[in-house]
Formats: C-alpha cells, structure tokens, sequence
C-alpha cells in the first residue's frame, strides 16, 4: 500500500478510530486526519505544488508535521524534513540542494525566496478553492517520498534519496519484528526530522492499524506523566534518554503497565543500563541498528525471542546484513568486518552524488562503513564507529562539518574534532586547534562565529594547543587525541 492512500483506507476501516494525537490537537480519529490531509494537499496545490516536487517542513514534533508529510504523499511531492534547531546558513542549504518549492514552518525567517507556507494555514482551505478539488491518486512506489538530510567525509549534509518502496519496506518490516497491530500505539518522543521519528514511531504503527502519540521536546521529570496519561504500548529512543530515565529519583515510582517494550538505536547501550532500566521500570528494551542510508533500522533484538545485551540483533524482516572482508566477500567465521546491507529498505543514493553514492553502494550492499561482526546466532556486535562520526544523545556530528567551519575563522592553524566520553549524551565534539603566530586568540570571538554557523548540538568544547599530534605519514592522528580525551575523563558505571 502506497501512504497516500493509508487515510483513505484506515476511513473505509473505521473512520472514528483514533490515529493521532498530541497535546495541541487532542486526539484526531482516521475521519480527522484524513481531513486535514485534504485541506493541506489543497493548500499545497495552491502554492503550485505538483507532482514530483520538493516540501520542506521545518516544525518541532507536532501532529501538523504527519500531516504534511501525507499531505505532500497526496500529490506525489517528496518531503524534506528539517532540525528546527539549524541556523540560516544550513537552512540554506538544505533548500537550495533539494530544491524545496514551499518551507512548511511556524518560523517566520526569510527563506531566501523558499516560498513559505505557515503551518496555521494547513487546516484551512485556500482562499481561491474552499472545496479541496485534487487530481486522483496515481501512486508509484518508485516515486522518491524522503529527502532525509545526514552529513558526510566534505562536511557538507547530503540528501538521502529514499523512495516510497522504500519507506513502505522500512515500516513493515519493523512492524513484522513488534508484532504490531491495530493495539499497537506508539509514543514519540524523538525528533521527526530523523527518519527514525517517521519510520518507527508514527508510519509503522499506523501502517499495522495502529495510532500515534506526538509528545514534544523530551523532558524526563515528565515523561512517565505522558505515559500514564497516554497509556502507549511503546516508545523509540536513544541511550541518553534511558541514563536520563533510570537516573530519576528513587520516588519516582511510574505505572508503566502499559508499556510493552521500548526501541533503543542511535548509538551502543551498555547492557548494564539495559539491566538497570529493566529492573527498575519493568519494560524490557529491544536494542537495534541502522542508518538514514538502509531507511533507518536493520538490525534488532527480537522482541519474542532471546535478547542478547551488547548486541544490536539480527537482521529484520526482508533485509540481509553481512559482514565483508576488505576484497568485498562474505566473512563467515564471525571475525569482524565492515558491516553491509541488503534489502529493499537500502537508499537509491545521495541526491545529485554519483561519486559518493558509488562509494557507499558497490556490488548490491550498502557499505556502512562500521565494523562489526556476527556471531553464530546471527547477531550483530558492534565494534567500532564509522570512522570518526561522533554520537551526541543520538544525534550525528561528523567532525568534518566543524573543521570547516573552524576553519573559515581568520588566525587559525590546524583543527582536530573529535569526542570526547559524556555521561548524559554518550559523546560531545571537542576541536583542538592550533592557531598561527600572530592570531587573536580570543575564544569569545571564536564562539560566536561558531554560533552562526552551527546549531548548537554541534558546537565544539574548544582546547588550543600548540602542536596537533600528527602519524607516520603526516596525517592528523585523531585516535590519539581520542585516548588523551578518555584519559582525561572520569569513568562512569
């Protein structure tokens, strides 16, 4: 089933069924969503937005975000979501390598042209055309649906083309692996610019005959509020958000009855917080592993079956992950290797990237670039990063987009980013630079260059240092820096 055409059967099913909900809407049944989808598309087809066309939605977690996303589906336009945390200049960006014709937003900026259609405004019909009046569906699935923005080795983010076939695989097979059904109700706390946001919490759920719960920005002394209050089956988040959990009050006393299990992604968990959460919470965690590039997940630990902590699982339903010796061929005697995809989940490319697209899809695999190995059972054990991409509570930095940034500002030598440990968010950038003999060292300067440049997930601790370490063949020697760091840092249990 296409995802234009979702609403319309969930309505022939039970128009008054609950879908979706938040905390500005209140709960909307099939009948409502599938509404307002309408008036949007209208709204949309209005601003001249036609088949094959880029929307670009810049919101905070809302329900008005799902519905542009359907609403884009309507008339065969493909969604670009966005951090509303980005500043102008990666705004810019992101608009003008995908295209956008219209910025879905309640950011009143200037989009340099953008045409901007206020979120307010998709629930009302356009003035010129009361009556939604929209061509009939003519779904493909080979039509792109997802312009999902990641960085990359030139710092510069890059468009991940995901198709509608896509999408649809990525929803079923995580839908298959829960056991979803039309009980199943999805609590969402992580962003809905990540294609995790979309795929597992809100498409998966309503693609079994389920519904959604849009929370907003995840606050831990309220979530277990929003739980009681909400009663989900389960929730999607990151390591962060669990050490945030299990480190609350021992008062805190939640009914999570409720809850059937939690998804965690992103990045490692160490199995003792797994343990720890599970004893105190009662709700077991299914860890998993994925990328924007395979549509999100390949990876997790069954939910009916054996879990087996410090792995990230086998592979879903539909997909195949292997581990590739450096020549390409399939390692079968569980040594580690770089991890690869196959399945119909796996991107078309980056958008208007042959070079890079062919350095990451060869032979039929996706090549993550992370090195892992599988161990008799099937399951995937996690030993290293790809290469130097730092996690800050689930969200990607790639240190290269700093360096290019630090490196714009007058007076600097050299720059290294790389993270450093964190106990909340796993990991935090660090850019050591040395700067030339004559530069202004001021680093109040230098912050507030970085504050234009860089939402401020990304910003970096700043360490100056005379002399960067470099190897053997002259090459920055960032595992050094990266011990120096975790010497430096207390350990944590």
């Amino acid at each position: 089933m296409h995802f234009a055409e979702l609403f319309p059967h969930r309505v022939r099913v039970d128009p008054n069924q609950p879908a979706l909900a938040d905390e500005h809407n209140g709960t909307l049944s099939n009948a409502d969503v599938l509404e307002r989808i309408e008036r949007a598309s209208s709204q949309l087809k209005a601003r001249g937005v036609e088949s094959g066309d880029v929307v670009a939605v810049k919101l905070p977690n809302r329900v008005e975000l799902i519905i542009a996303l359907f609403a884009a589906w309507r008339l065969n336009a493909t969604v670009t979501p966005m951090n509303p945390s980005l500043t102008a200049r990666e705004v810019a960006h992101q608009l003008g390598d995908s295209g956008a014709r219209v910025v879905i937003t309640d950011d009143e900026a200037d989009f340099g042209g953008v045409d901007r259609l206020p979120v307010t405004l998709l629930a009302e019909p356009p003035a010129a055309n009361p009556v939604p009046v929209l061509p009939p569906l003519a779904p493909d699935l080979s039509d792109t649906a997802l312009l999902v923005y990641t960085s990359g080795t030139t710092g510069q983010p890059k468009g991940v083309v995901l198709t509608h076939a896509n999408v649809l695989a990525m929803a079923q097979s995580i839908a298959t692996a829960m056991d979803s059904g039309p009980d199943t109700h999805s609590l969402l706390i992580l962003p809905l610019f990540h294609v995790n946001g979309i795929t597992v919490s809100v498409l998966s759920p309503l693609l079994a005959g389920g519904r959604a719960t849009v929370a907003g920005r995840f606050d831990p002394r309220t979530f277990f509020d929003l739980v009681e209050r909400y009663r989900p089956t389960y929730f999607s988040a990151v390591p962060t958000i669990y050490a945030m959990l299990e480190a609350l009050p021992a008062v805190v006393e939640p009914d999570t009855s409720s809850l059937q299990f939690a998804i965690c992604g992103a990045a490692p968990m160490p199995p003792g917080l797994i343990a720890k959460f599970e004893a105190r919470y009662g709700v077991p965690i299914i860890e998993g592993y994925g990328l924007s590039e395979a549509t999100c997940a390949s990876t997790t630990n069954p939910r009916n079956g054996i879990r087996k902590p410090g792995t990230v699982g086998t592979a879903l339903p539909g997909q195949r992950v292997a581990v590739l010796a450096p020549d390409g061929s399939v390692i079968t005697d569980g040594s580690p290797g770089e991890v690869a995809i196959q399945g119909p989940t796996v991107m078309q490319g980056y958008l208007n990237k042959p070079e890079e697209t062919a350095q990451v899809l060869v032979d039929g695999w996706l090549r993550t670039g992370d090195v892992g190995f599988l161990d008799e059972d099937g399951y995937l054990t996690l030993v290293d990063r790809a290469k130097d991409m730092i996690i800050r509570g689930g969200e990607n930095i790639y240190p290269k987009e700093i360096e290019r940034v630090l490196y714009e500002y007058p007076g600097i030598h050299e720059v290294a980013v790389v993270g450093r440990p964190d106990a909340v968010y796993g990991q935090v950038p660090v850019a050591f630079i040395s700067f030339t003999p004559d530069a202004d060292t001021d680093t109040d300067q230098l912050t507030a260059h970085l504050e234009k440049s860089l939402a401020k997930y990304k910003r970096p601790e700043i360490i100056a240092t005379e002399v960067i370490p470099k190897n053997a063949v002259g090459k920055i020697d960032k595992p050094t820096l990266r011990r120096r760091l975790e010497a430096a840092t207390p350990s944590h249990a």
